[in-house]
């Protein structure tokens, strides 16, 4: 665990308050919380002058490159609460050729397969699960389509807390095998992950376990955040045109949006934003229906189906905290079909190197189309997020024998 500087004290942060993201209605901190009183997600909320006056770009960077360096911006106030797996700084990066294929200015891609568990969700889960030991929690329950799930398993076994997960039954077998190895109870359910959430809350309020769901829960999206405060950081405070996004929950685009207003507020970043892009599969596709129908809520999408499970969500808690951050940052919302993303997969990988998960490669193919119909200029720069390694997901089948005990025709190779 960390115990350095600041997170030996009580006041590691300056948390105030949480707030409903609906209302603005304030509620307390350091008690446990889900959903406001309007059944509407909770914000937490800083003393953002406090943080202005207390921390400096120079003090932030001589701390070690981990998540935790932005520790006034975070909720965990004691440093033997902190749960950690050893969470990085995940690097940034350029695609040039592909670039150049498509006349681009400059393609960047935020590789998030480096966190541990191999995704994205470690950020998320490592605030949740820190905040949940500080706050007395014995036992946390979540739905997932792969991925959340190995990571609240992962860090909750950490912690020494208890969990029970739902999956839908065709969630990647791998998934499934990491949830279940790293300690965690794992249920597959007939049916998509709003089917399980349902079981989640129900179980929540027959047993007391805690619903650690996708916004249900206020920090979640104060660990996926950070995505945000590193991508600025890591660009000199500046911040790109454009950020495509896998958008499912939503809850790293909702982060990210939080997070500039923030890095703002304490004078790190200036007015300028990103314009946000949330991408979706085809075959899920309820928040750009809502974006294009100009509408704040979406409803649920029927007969969902993609291979992009970790972004195949019917229905999000958080629609209209996505809707507003695209809409606000003059961004959009667009569906890619499943041969685009395997396409992109595809593309990526022998071009760059880089081996996307298939929500990854969706927000590539989204380059591809936008930039084709004139909604992302080539002059723009712009940043991808590969939120998971492509190693989790099944991979092409090969199958090329070569016999040693006979003459090789080296030519033909």
């Amino acid at each position: 665990m960390r115990d350095d500087e600041n997170l030996t004290t009580e006041r590691a942060t300056f948390v105030t308050n949480l707030e409903c993201s609906a209302t603005g209605a304030r509620y307390a901190a350091d008690e446990l919380h889900n959903l406001s009183r309007e059944r509407k997600p909770l914000l937490v909320r800083y003393d953002l002058a406090g943080i202005k006056k207390a921390l400096t770009k120079d003090a932030l960077a001589r701390r070690p490159r981990d998540l935790w360096r932005y520790r006034e911006l975070l909720p965990v106030r004691r440093a033997r609460h902190i749960v950690s797996l050893g969470e990085p700084v995940t690097p940034i990066m350029a695609m040039p050729r592909l670039a150049k294929t498509l006349k681009a200015t400059e393609i960047l891609v935020k590789d998030e397969s480096r966190l541990p568990t191999g995704s994205f969700k470690a950020r998320g889960l490592a605030m949740a699960v820190s905040m949940a030991k500080a706050l007395g929690v014995a036992h946390m329950a979540m739905p997932t389509n792969g991925n959340a799930g190995a990571a609240l398993a992962a860090f909750a076994s950490r912690a020494g807390i208890k969990t029970t997960v739902f999956c839908p039954e065709d969630t990647p077998e791998v998934n499934v095998r990491e949830i279940a190895l790293q300690g965690a109870t794992v249920y597959q359910v007939n049916g998509l992950i709003d089917d399980c959430g349902k079981i989640v809350a129900e179980g929540a309020a027959k047993v007391g376990w805690f619903d650690t769901s996708t916004l249900k829960e206020p920090y979640r999206i104060e660990g996926k955040k950070t995505m945000g405060l590193e991508l600025a950081e890591q660009l000199g405070w500046d911040v790109p045109d454009v950020i495509l996004y896998p958008t499912g929950g939503g809850t790293g685009l909702i982060g990210m949006w939080k997070a500039f207003a923030e890095l703002e507020a304490i004078g790190f970043l200036g007015a300028k934003r990103p314009r946000m892009v949330a991408v979706q599969a085809a075959g899920c596709a309820p928040i750009v229906g809502a974006f294009d129908a100009g509408e704040e809520h979406a409803p649920r999408w029927q007969d969902a189906h993609t291979i992009a499970s970790g972004i195949r969500v019917p229905q999000a808690i958080g629609d209209f905290l996505i809707l507003r951050a695209v809409r606000a940052s003059g961004g959009f919302a667009i569906a890619v079909p499943d041969d685009a993303i395997t396409a992109a997969i595809d593309e990526v990988a022998r071009e760059e190197g880089l081996l996307l998960c298939p929500e990854g490669g969706a927000t590539y193919a989204a380059l591809k189309q936008a930039l084709a119909d004139g909604r992302i200029r080539r002059e723009e720069r712009v940043m991808l997020f590969n939120c998971a390694t492509g190693l989790k997901y099944p991979l092409p089948p090969l199958h090329r024998p070569l016999d040693r005990l006979k003459p090789i025709d080296f030519a033909a190779l």
